[in-house]
């Protein structure tokens, strides 16, 4: 069996319970009822170790994506930062031929242009977000027929087959 002592690396998975490979020693005889709970419980033991072998492999690459994108946040607030230097850098070059104050104006002016277009563009897809019609109507089927339980099986059964004969799941 595997240990879990190997040292320096601390991304080792836990030992999980095992299936033994070769027959286990017993009467050759047993009944159906105690080969079937046999089965049984190795069937439940691998599928618990399988889900634990899951877990473990996920949640080792889950905490190297978590490491992974605290890097990648860090560099966008730098880049997001470092914008003040290209707009400054920017008014700066406008100076050289106009007013200093002017350039930097102008410079305001596009940033603001920008911002005032990417939230107009932001503002036309939010616009298009629409409520879940069909979610809507599936769970008022799904309520009238709840309400309609118990009152006759000719009324449940006009509710989810509808007036055009189709199933509302089928909707």
């Amino acid at each position: 069996m595997a240990s879990n002592s190997q040292s320096g690396n601390a991304e080792v998975p836990p030992v999980l319970p095992s299936i033994p490979l070769s027959p286990e020693p017993g009467p050759r005889d047993a009944s159906l009822g105690a080969l079937a709970k046999d089965v049984t419980t190795h069937l439940s033991t691998l599928v618990r170790s399988e889900v634990e072998l899951a877990k473990a492999e996920v949640t080792a690459e889950v905490k190297k994506g978590v490491q992974g994108s605290v890097f990648f946040v860090i560099a966008a607030v730098i880049a997001l930062f470092s914008l003040f230097y290209l707009f400054f850098t920017l008014a700066e070059f406008l100076s050289l031929w106009l007013n200093r104050a002017a350039g930097f104006g102008i410079t305001f002016l596009v940033m603001l242009l920008l911002a005032g277009l990417f939230g107009f563009l932001g503002y036309l897809r939010v616009r298009k977000i629409r409520k879940p019609e069909r979610t809507i109507d599936s769970l008022k089927d799904s309520a009238q027929v709840l309400s309609q339980r118990g009152r006759g099986g000719d009324n449940v059964r006009e509710l989810t087959d509808g007036p055009s004969g189709r199933h509302a799941a089928a909707g």
